[in-house]
């Protein structure tokens, strides 16, 4: 596997925020010592089932991580407001939104968050539930601390919910086989793992879910165009807070409202989380560094800007362009935040990070077996016969300035649920998947209905799921990395 640069890595750590380990550097310890202790006692207060609630957290607050601190800024009200639907039970067991996207860990949720929950609770948290927390909703024992502690390892080690979906009746493939060593090997409905997305940076969203589920006719929801952004995306995501009510909570239908629907839609536009100091490199805006979450407030984006695709393919993704929609102009210099580093010294932590940016920006890569990109046009490639390989960088799946995921969606499959030709324990990049579950579909003859010889096998069917169709079998869409959870997701 390919050695990440440590000048990457260190800009990789500029837009991480993960979890409550790392402490800030002697060089501005100081300046943010009394934050960082702010942040350490609302995480406390948030995570830890105490009986004493805060209602409201400012602005500028920071909360701890690996590679230093982030932020969450809000548009609305001066800070975020945990009094509103977002933040209330509005299922049957016990769950809110905030279960699983807490301020604490950028709107999302770290494995260390979910076991300090488990160590104080003794199980009893909330996000504790079989529904979906548990590795299998069938043959476990959650009645002891024991059986608890192995029926949400996955929950607790890695921040995984499971996400169970039926194979839709009219798939043109059939699941021809289950491994899933936690007993949920169903054919029919398939459980899958799924960290929870962050409920964060939302205006530069291309697709609503992992799968593009909750941007899809397939649940009554719109595909987001550029023609039709951002109502396609407000509707979605209204959509979506009832699905994940229903699913998640339990809910009976009632709940959340339409009122509450557009409250919490209006709470999750308003919210831009960053990384906004590094352990080693500082605060992340200083000396003409424009890092952390303000900026992208007032970051510019339509639905393809600086699509990659269209600059190669002009029927592609439209409108595209750059400056303007429909210029045809695509700039690979993805991230600019920390260019005024780059004339500082090179033993400079900040000099570091501004190699890193540089390497994401123009670091050459032989894009191979890319579904999405190097497949048949038929099969959601980007030309008739496909491409054997393209000559691309990181933009060309992360492409939307300053943020990272791609702005148009197309779910791409870059192997990190396949398994390795050679181990069916690692992925395609190298990366240990022997905890996820192998699931193997072939393509079905129209004529017979019968499995043919065209299969795959993968951890997680994503799109297939949607749509019924074969072809888009693993493809998932690009996440937002400035508010990416862990460093491996970043970089492979």
């Amino acid at each position: 596997m390919t050695r990440i640069p440590l000048s990457f890595r260190h800009f990789a750590a500029s837009l991480l925020c993960l979890s409550r380990r790392c402490r800030p550097s002697q060089g501005y310890k100081r300046g943010t010592i009394s934050a960082v202790f702010l942040a350490v006692a609302m995480l406390m207060v948030i995570v830890v089932v105490s009986g004493q609630q805060i209602s409201f957290i400012p602005n500028g607050a920071h909360f701890t991580n690996p590679g230093g601190t982030s932020q969450t800024y809000s548009t609305v009200g001066k800070g975020i407001d945990l009094t509103g639907p977002f933040f209330q039970s509005l299922g049957k067991n016990g769950r809110s939104c905030a279960t699983c996207h807490q301020v604490s860990d950028g709107m999302s949720v770290s494995a260390a968050n979910v076991q300090v929950r488990f160590s104080a609770t003794q199980g009893q948290d909330p996000i504790f539930r079989t529904v979906d927390g548990s590795n299998c909703n069938h043959s476990i024992d959650v009645s002891t601390l024991a059986g608890k502690n192995a029926a949400y390892s996955l929950l607790r080690t890695r921040g995984l919910i499971r996400i169970a979906i039926a194979v839709p009746a009219n798939a043109d493939y059939k699941v021809v086989s289950v491994n899933n060593q936690y007993g949920c090997n169903e054919a029919d409905v398939i459980s899958m793992y799924r960290r929870p997305l962050p409920t964060t940076n939302l205006r530069f969203l291309s697709a609503v879910m992992f799968d593009g589920r909750e941007s899809s006719p397939a649940t009554g929801t719109t595909k987001i165009l550029y023609s039709n952004y951002p109502d396609a995306l407000l509707s979605d995501l209204a959509h979506q807070s009832l699905d994940a009510t229903n699913g998640h909570a339990q809910g009976d239908g009632t709940r959340p409202t339409p009122a509450e629907q557009q409250q919490i839609v209006n709470f999750e536009m308003g919210l831009f989380t960053a990384q906004a100091t590094g352990t080693t490199a500082g605060r992340l805006d200083a000396q003409g560094a424009t890092g952390g979450p303000i900026p992208l407030v007032t970051q510019p984006f339509f639905i393809s800007s600086n699509s990659s695709v269209h600059f190669l393919v002009r029927t592609l993704e439209l409108p595209g362009g750059l400056d303007k929609p429909g210029d045809d102009k695509f700039n690979p210099a993805i991230f600019n935040p920390f260019e005024a580093w780059a004339e500082l010294p090179s033993a400079s932590p900040r000099a570091a990070v501004a190699r890193g940016q540089a390497i994401f920006n123009s670091r050459p890569i032989n894009i191979t077996g890319v579904a999405g990109i190097n497949d048949e046009l038929l099969a959601g490639g980007l030309v008739s016969g496909g491409v054997p390989s393209l000559q691309g960088t990181c933009g060309t799946c992360h492409d939307t300035a300053n943020v990272g995921n791609h702005s148009f969606p197309t779910p791409l499959n870059i192997g990190t649920g396949d398994p390795s030709p050679t181990n069916l324990f690692v992925n395609m990049g190298g990366l240990d998947t022997s905890y996820l579950p192998n699931i193997t579909v072939c393509k079905t003859d129209p004529a017979t209905g019968l499995p043919t010889d065209d299969c795959k096998t993968t951890t997680d069917l994503g799109q297939a799921l949607v749509d019924g169709k074969f072809d888009p079998v693993g493809k998932i869409k690009g996440p937002i990395l400035t508010r990416t959870l862990r460093p491996r997701p970043l970089l492979r």
